[in-house]
Order: C-alpha cells, then sequence, then structure tokens
C-alpha cells in the first residue's frame, strides 16, 4: 500500500475559522473591522455606550438572523419581525445566532416562569395522563383556559344537498371562574372614582381621562340613564347601578350610535386588564389609589378551578407542584416512575435540573415572569439552549453575570465555557473582570462614549489587553480598598417581621444617613426586604431595573423633562408659542410628521427607512428653525451632547437655570456623552438606568433605594458612580444600594448580608456591620469573596 506523504492542502470547507466584519456603521461604530474566531469564547468590552452592543448585536446577530429569516417562504416571513440591512460592507462566516438578551419578560399578568419556559406545559400532560381523578386533557390544568360549553344547530353542505344537524361541544379548561385565572380579585374604592357631592355636569367622575367635555363627557350625559345636574348623592338604587354596573348598552347620542357601559365594566376593560408597572404614572397612581387586589378566595391565588386541584399524583395537585421551589420540584419529578410517559419525565426532568444548575432553583413556576430581575429573566432564557444538542451555532449573550453574586459568576462562567467546548461560537458583552478573564479573545471599544467611541482600541488576548494601556485594560486589576472610617448613622429605618417571599420574619434597622449595601446571594431575599418591606410613608425613592419605556420619539430630553424649559425659553425669546418647539406637536415637519424618516413598509421584507427631504431629518418646519436662542435653533440644540448643553444653559444669554439643573444632573450619573434628541430605544441597559437615576434625583426623598446601579457599568465609570453616592450621602440623603459588586461593597459604610443560600434555603439575615468586619470575619459567602477582592 502506498502513501502520499506530500501535506495535502486542507478542505476549501475548514478554512472558515472567522468571523469577519468590515466596515460596521451602526449607530456610533465608524468602519469598525474585526475578525473573531469561531469556535472560541470572545468578549466585548469598553465603557457603557461605546458600541458594544451596536456591533454585536446591531450588526453580527442582527444579520445572522436576517439571513436565516429570508430562507422561509414570503407567506411565514410575513408573520416574522421584519429586520433591516445592518450598516456594515462586509460580513463573512457568519454562523446561526442565538440571542439571550437582557430584555425583560413580558409582564403579562398571565405569564409566569413556568407558562415561559414549557415547564407548565409539561407538567399539564403529565397530570392529564398520570392525575386521580382524571378530569381531562391537559386544558383542563390550565390557568388561561376557561370551560365553556355550547349546542345548537350546525348547516352542514354534502353532494349537492343541505342538511341541518345538531350538534354540542364543550372544552374543560383549568380557569378559576371567579379571578379568571389571575389569582386576584380586585376591590374598586368608589370615593376615588366620583365626588358624590357634585353632578356629572360638575365633573363628578376623578378618573383620569374620564373628562364630562370629551367622549366619555358625550356617552354619560348623554345616555338618558340619570340627571346630569342632579348630584350624585341624590341618585336612586337604579341610577347608582345604571352608573357603576351597567353592562355594555347601544345607545344613540346626537344621532351617533355609541356604546355606553357603567364606570366599573369601563374600568376593569381599560385598566385592570393591563399590567399595573407598564401604565403611565398618572394612571398607576390612580389605580393604587381605587383599587385593592386581593387573593382570590376561591381558589387560593393558585389561579386553577376546583376540579384542577382535586386531581393528584402522590397527593400532590398541579397547584401545589407550581407552588414548590424549583429544586424541590425536581426532586418530586425524579421519584415518579412510570414507563407509559418516560420521555416526558426525562424532558421535565432535564429543564426542571437546568434551573437548578443555572442558579434558579430558589424559583417557583407560579412566579409571575414579571417579577424576575434583568438577570433572572435572561438566565431563565438561556434554560432552552443548556442541553441542546447544536453545535456550530453562535451564542450572544448580554452582560450574562447581571445581578450575580461573585458566587454564582463562576458557575455562569462554567456554562459559557460548556457552550464554548461543545463546538459553539460564544460573544459576550461583560464589564466584569472575573468573566473577561475567561475569555479566548477580547475586542475593546471605545475609547469614549457615544460619538467619542466606536472604533476598535485593542484586539487580542487578556494578557494583551492588560498590557495594552486601553481604559479597560488600566482598569482590569482595579481593586477597591476598604475606607479607613465609616460615616455614624443619623437614624434608623425599623423594619419588622419582614416576610414578603422568602424572608423569616426578619428583624433588621437600616441605618440612614449613611452607604448601606444589602447583598447576598441571587434570590437570597435582597430585593423582597428592600423593594417588600420598607414601610410606606418612609420617604422612599426607590429606582429599579425596569425598563424605560419609550418610542423611537421618545429621547433623554422628553424623558427627563428637560424639554419644556427649553421650549418656554425659546418661546419667550421669540414671542411664539412653546408647541411649535415641539417635534410631536405643532413644529413637526409634515412631510415626516416630526420622526425625520420617512419608514417605508415593505410586507415581508425589510421595511426602508429614508431620510426626510423636506427637513433633512431635522424633525422641524424650516419656519420654526429660524427661531434662535442663544444662537442656535432648536434642531441644533437637541443635537447637542448633554455636556456641551450644560455649558451653553449654564451662562450668557442662553442661561436657563431650570434646564440646567436637569443636564447638570444627567452629567452627575456620566451620562455627558448623549445627545439630547438621541431616541430612547437607542440606549443600552446601563444607560436608561442612570437616566432614570438623574430624573429621580430631583425628588424629594430622603432614602434613596437603588437595585444594582453598576448594571452596564464599565470598570472605570463605576468610580464615578462611587462617587455620586458619596455625594448623595453627604447632601444628607440616606442611600441603600442592592449590590453584588465587590467596589460598592468595600465602599459601603454598612453591610447587611442576606442568605446563606438562595430560595427556602436563604431569607434570613447572615450579616450585619462593617465591610471590615465582614472580612476580618469571612463567616459568609459574601465576606470571602470580599475578602479575596480586597486582598485580606
Amino acid at each position: 500500500m502506498s502513501r502520499d506523504n506530500r501535506s495535502a492542502a486542507p478542505p476549501a470547507a475548514d478554512s472558515h475559522d472567522l468571523i469577519r466584519v468590515q466596515g460596521a456603521r451602526e449607530n456610533n461604530l465608524k468602519d469598525v473591522t474585526v475578525e473573531l474566531p469561531k469556535r472560541r469564547l470572545t468578549v466585548f468590552t469598553g465603557v457603557s455606550g461605546s458600541g458594544k452592543s451596536s456591533l454585536v448585536f446591531s450588526t453580527i446577530a442582527a444579520e445572522s438572523q436576517r439571513l436565516i429569516n429570508e430562507t422561509y417562504s414570503a407567506f411565514i416571513q410575513g408573520f416574522m419581525p421584519t429586520l433591516a440591512r445592518p450598516e456594515v460592507d462586509v460580513l463573512d462566516g457568519l454562523t446561526t445566532a442565538i440571542i439571550v438578551d437582557q430584555e425583560r419578560m413580558a409582564a403579562n399578568p398571565r405569564s409566569t416562569v413556568g407558562t415561559a419556559t414549557d415547564a407548565n406545559a409539561m407538567l399539564r400532560i403529565l397530570f392529564s395522563r398520570l392525575g386521580k381523578p382524571h378530569i381531562g386533557s391537559p386544558q383542563a390544568y390550565s390557568f388561561n383556559v376557561a370551560s365553556i360549553s355550547g349546542a345548537g344547530a350546525v348547516t352542514i353542505e354534502r353532494g349537492g344537498t343541505t342538511t341541518k344537524e345538531r350538534r354540542s361541544f364543550s372544552i374543560t379548561g383549568g380557569m378559576c371562574p371567579r379571578c379568571e385565572g389571575t389569582g386576584r380579585v380586585t376591590d374598586i374604592d368608589l370615593t376615588a372614582l366620583y365626588d358624590d357631592s357634585k353632578s356629572l355636569n360638575e365633573s363628578a367622575i376623578t378618573v383620569p381621562g374620564y373628562s364630562m367635555d370629551g367622549w366619555y363627557g358625550r356617552i354619560y350625559r348623554g345616555s338618558g340613564f340619570f340627571d346630569p345636574d342632579k348630584p350624585i348623592r341624590k341618585y336612586t338604587k337604579k341610577e347608582l347601578h345604571d352608573l357603576l354596573h351597567k353592562e355594555p348598552t347601544k345607545i344613540k347620542v346626537d344621532g351617533i350610535n355609541l356604546t355606553y357601559s357603567g364606570l366599573i365594566p369601563q374600568i376593569q376593560k381599560s385598566f385592570l386588564s393591563k399590567d399595573v408597572e407598564a401604565m403611565q404614572p398618572h394612571i398607576r397612581a390612580f389605580v393604587e389609589r381605587a383599587v385593592t387586589f386581593t387573593i382570590c378566595p376561591d381558589c387560593g391565588g393558585t389561579r386553577l378551578s376546583e376540579a384542577a386541584r382535586s386531581s393528584k399524583i402522590k397527593g400532590v395537585n398541579i397547584a401545589d407542584a407550581c407552588a414548590m421551589q424549583i429544586s424541590d420540584l425536581a426532586e418530586w419529578v425524579r421519584g415518579l416512575r412510570e414507563p407509559s410517559v418516560a420521555p416526558l419525565l426525562a424532558s421535565l426532568q432535564h429543564t426542571l435540573d437546568s434551573f437548578v444548575e443555572i442558579g434558579l432553583g430558589y424559583l417557583s413556576l407560579d412566579r409571575p415572569s414579571g417579577t424576575l430581575s434583568g438577570g433572572e429573566a435572561q438566565r431563565t432564557k438561556m434554560i432552552r439552549h443548556l442541553g441542546s444538542s447544536l453545535t456550530d451555532v453562535t451564542y450572544v449573550f448580554d452582560e450574562p453575570t447581571i445581578g450575580l453574586h461573585p458566587h454564582d459568576i463562576q458557575q455562569m462562567n462554567r456554562l459559557l465555557l460548556r457552550l464554548r467546548d461543545k463546538g459553539n461560537t460564544v460573544l459576550v458583552v461583560e464589564h466584569k473582570p472575573e468573566t473577561i478573564a475567561i475569555a479566548d479573545h477580547v475586542v475593546d471599544l471605545g475609547p469614549g462614549a457615544g460619538t467619542a467611541g466606536g472604533t476598535v482600541c485593542f484586539e487580542g488576548s487578556v494578557e494583551g489587553l492588560r498590557a495594552s494601556g486601553t481604559l479597560t485594560g488600566r482598569h482590569l486589576d482595579d481593586r477597591a480598598t476598604l475606607k479607613k472610617s465609616v460615616r455614624t448613622p443619623t437614624g434608623h429605618l425599623p423594619i419588622r417581621k419582614a416576610s414578603t417571599h422568602n424572608l423569616r420574619d426578619v428583624d433588621v434597622d437600616i441605618p440612614l444617613g449613611v452607604l448601606v449595601v444589602v447583598t447576598g446571594v441571587a434570590g437570597s431575599g435582597k430585593s423582597s426586604l428592600v423593594h417588600g418591606s420598607i414601610p410606606p410613608g418612609a420617604g422612599v425613592v426607590s429606582i429599579d431595573q425596569g425598563a424605560i419605556r419609550g418610542s423611537r420619539r421618545s429621547n433623554p430630553a422628553t424623558y427627563t423633562g428637560l424639554l419644556d424649559p427649553i421650549r418656554k425659553a425659546f418661546a419667550k425669546a421669540n414671542g411664539v408659542k412653546p408647541a411649535l418647539f415641539s417635534a410631536n406637536s405643532e413644529g413637526a415637519c409634515p412631510n415626516c410628521n416630526g420622526a425625520g424618516v420617512i419608514y417605508t413598509d415593505l410586507a415581508m421584507m425589510a421595511g426602508v427607512a429614508t431620510v426626510c427631504e423636506e427637513c433633512e431629518g431635522k424633525r422641524f418646519q424650516a419656519s420654526v428653525l429660524e427661531y434662535r436662542f442663544g444662537g442656535r435653533d432648536i434642531a441644533e440644540v437637541l443635537a447637542m451632547p448633554v455636556s456641551e448643553a450644560e455649558e451653553f444653559f449654564g451662562s450668557g444669554e442662553a442661561r436657563t437655570p431650570a434646564a440646567h439643573r436637569i443636564l447638570n444632573r444627567l452629567a452627575e450619573v456620566g451620562l455627558g456623552y448623549l445627545s439630547l434628541g438621541q431616541p430612547l430605544t437607542t440606549l443600552s441597559g446601563g444607560e436608561r438606568q442612570r437616566l432614570k437615576l438623574a430624573t429621580h434625583m430631583a425628588e424629594q426623598g430622603g432614602v434613596y433605594v437603588l437595585d444594582e446601579p453598576t448594571t452596564g457599568l464599565h470598570l472605570a465609570d463605576v468610580e464615578h458612580l462611587l462617587g455620586l453616592l458619596d455625594r448623595l450621602v453627604d447632601s444628607g440623603k440616606s442611600v441603600i444600594v442592592i449590590e453584588h459588586h465587590q467596589a460598592v461593597m468595600a465602599h459601603a459604610d454598612w453591610i447587611i448580608d442576606l442568605g446563606p443560600g438562595a430560595g427556602h434555603d436563604g431569607g434570613r439575615i447572615v450579616f450585619e456591620g462593617t465591610p471590615a468586619d465582614l472580612v476580618a470575619a469571612r463567616s459568609t459567602l459574601t465576606g470571602e469573596h470580599l475578602a479575596a477582592y480586597v486582598g485580606g
């Protein structure tokens, strides 16, 4: 047998070992060119706003998804989100991208951890096969399916003849009929709906949006069910019933056909079917004032009908199974030995074990998905990918360590490496040095944020990054030191017998007038203690991680209220109406309606956005741009970054103290690079939270509660944040921070550590005291990691 010893050239198929990006220009990227090795772990670093997400999500992942979507038929593409081709010259070597981002899960009142991860679907099938007594199909165990039945005649055409047959049907659902599967019933305080000493014509109804000048006024006054000039307290029983409870009824007012329904059904339809968190602030305030939510007395908050709760496996019904901590439920499922449903049990077992492995074993399946933090939501989305047999896939993660204690970060690192070792390309946007350290390849973007960013400062290994002298390289080995001296509290905020979620009757005195850090592993009860147990009326300003809601017409100027003083200043200087200086009102360019671009919808293909030719993207009418203030027109002012606008409105002829105060706060939280008119939809997660912080800093609260303010912050920016927290405390405020970042812990005056574990293994206070005492004692997981961090 002869053998050819000449080295054969590798097959062409093996030469595609790189993802090549050339000339990327999305958002603030400046012709970025990078080559990323496949089947390796690449971490993207850089300050918040430097262009990491623009490169990874808006360019690489977006193009990969767009190309995959194009492989489907036009019919199917019509149902999928349309994606525009990113601004890039060349994208080579892409593989299928699976995106695991930080977007919060839908806060739909019917969505739970179980429904969002398919665990509930499998449990329902399990109970429909094994549950005793047998009550029906899997639908009979679903709290989203109502029981309905009906009968009647149906007309059937067969072979040219028409026959009538009687048919009846029934669907057995598992929804509790009283609370309609939400687990809560509402009680409405009538005094918050109307002032009974007034008549309708005197604007007795106090519900937001129900003014007597609008449509509602026309319907209520013209209905003829009651006298609009009579005070409500003088109504007869029937009149009051018609005002409050009347079912939808067709009426005619001034020749127009309208539908009248009582106040309470109307409020339930327009307000109570929505999630409270997603409402506008004034409507939310009304709902919190007028509506009390109580646990449904019929189902005990389980959302399920009596029949669904009566069917059991080994003495456990589906409501009990969903209420168990997932780690306990996994053990229960492991104990079921039933060959007839073996594949289902194996699949359910795998899903539940994935929860435990990813550090979410402390959740329960009936936990509403809207109550998960950003980090928990992201890890819940990761679950479906953990046991996947796919290889040669690109996994894209957006700060997967958010909301994780240093102890849990090690576990997350192992998961990322496991995905890589299966032959996948893993791209991670990350700030934590513990995760940057495990990278095979690092891309550092910068040097600054916004327009000062968008270029590649370094590409190579972690060792190379350390020696590179870039901002990230210089700060990679930063270690905060423990404070020499701590502040003395000015008082205490007592919390007694706190038992929200997993807390075990916790008693604690939170010191006031100092910087307090509440820490502990994910799921130990930190948020339950701080958000759920601080007594109302303590003057608390709470800044959580909830998403900022805003369309592409919203920008930092509209969100912070900065646009009002600017519009008034322009109007006063030019003697015209303030509404002219709003791109959402009278001043809008008539061609693009103030959007600056014109969107053309091309059905299943990506829509095209072209810059408006009339206003050239400035969003205002030409006549409005002739009005100037301090030598600038309104479009030029909105294009300014915060730092420049701060100088502009701070002195000289454009001095506007009201605008300057807001700009000052934006600069203080490190958003000096944002332009005033940048759409909110383009901001990163960290930028949104700091924008919220700047807005809330104006409120007159004595206690600030911040939920992981280091989210999305670069190592260099953490120092600025600590400076800001110090300034808040020195100005007489009390600051309580829920945080995992060791630099913030080391900087605290007082630490409250919860644990020792998560879920029912947590919920107790395992340490209270100064950071130095925590390091010296090393008695908790947090103490161990903090001691290692400060080199204690």
